[in-house]
């Protein structure tokens, strides 16, 4: 695939490397480096490719010649990647999005920015997708609904037509949200849930797994 764009990955983690191969097979982008906090600096290189101290990235890779991607997954209900992709979109650089060409999405769904999407997602009409948002592989989002800022949908999720899902939700695998359902912002859906009726704020709702109730903002451990 011809490449259009230079890409440097803020990350060095599991979703890092799946992330370059993403970019590096189905995407105009060109992965040339990674970037991590000075304090989780382990090695000088991955897939060839420099890892550089993020405080520095500058001095390595050109803010106006290079997009980004923060490739960190839900830690703190999503505040990890959000603070990532602040600080690296206020040094300068474009923040980049990939959306998987095996992906189904209607011409009419609207994405923020930042945001991945796996193979196998069905993004139905009239479905908005706010900004830094992950849809990992295999979910239904049905027509006109609204998935808000900073949040991470896992696998083989189901989010039925209508519903509204808050800014900085966790969805865990197989969960299943019926219709016209509403998430407020800061839940945890755990895997395997069944939601049938709307979620007040910082709330989790356990999985088949049994997770604890109570705050979600507490259980990740969250400071604002």
């Amino acid at each position: 695939m011809h490449k259009t764009g230079s890409l440097v990955i803020v990350g060095d983690s599991a979703f890092a490397e799946v992330a370059f191969e993403y970019f590096m097979h189905q995407s105009t982008f060109d992965v040339v480096g990674f970037a991590v906090e000075r304090a989780y600096l382990k090695r000088d290189s991955l897939f060839g490719k420099p890892v550089v101290a993020f405080e520095d990235i500058e001095q390595h890779f050109a803010p106006a010649q290079h997009w980004f991607y923060a490739a960190t997954v839900y830690t703190q209900l999503n505040r990890l990647r959000t603070r990532l992709y602040s600080a690296t979109t206020a040094k300068g650089y474009r923040p980049a999005s990939f959306v998987s060409p095996d992906a189904r999405v209607w011409p009419n769904v609207r994405f923020g920015e930042h945001c991945f999407v796996f193979e196998n997602n069905v993004i139905q009409p009239f479905v908005q997708i706010g900004d830094n948002v992950v849809l990992w592989s295999g979910n239904h989002i049905g027509h006109h609904a609204r998935i808000g800022n900073n949040c991470f949908i896992a696998s083989h999720v189901v989010i039925s037509g209508f519903s509204e899902i808050g800014d900085n939700v966790f969805i865990g695998v197989n969960a299943t949200l019926g219709n016209n359902v509403t998430v407020g912002r800061d839940c945890l859906i755990g895997a395997g849930a069944l939601v049938l009726k709307d979620v007040p704020e910082d709330k989790v709702v356990p999985g088949t797994a049994g997770d604890p109730g109570g705050s979600a903002r507490r259980l990740n451990r969250v400071r604002e």
